[in-house]
């Protein structure tokens, strides 16, 4: 079993609303695992950088991604676009 106790965090991006991808939840633990079980129940392409979700985890809930993180969270949008075929937001 992994000693580090896992994270997880999902982002929401509606263009046509969102001016950058928003986090929407967040956590660890059970929490976490809610989470990764709810995406995968939605076909929600999952992947895994943790440095990424150490940063997304000290932001707030509903809070923009400073741009800092817009290239990092490109790539993750670019993955996201490749596994479903569908452009974030639709």
């Amino acid at each position: 079993m992994n000693p580090k106790r896992q994270k997880a965090a999902a982002l929401r991006y509606k263009p046509a609303e969102d001016s950058a991808p928003k986090i929407v939840a967040k956590g660890s633990g059970f929490i976490a695992e809610k989470i990764l079980a709810v995406a995968k129940e939605h076909n929600i392409p999952l992947k895994e950088d943790p440095q990424l979700i150490e940063v997304l985890s000290g932001l707030d809930m509903h809070q923009e991604i400073p741009p800092e993180l817009y290239k990092a969270v490109a790539e993750i949008l670019a993955f996201v676009y490749k596994m479903t075929k569908k452009p974030p937001g639709l």
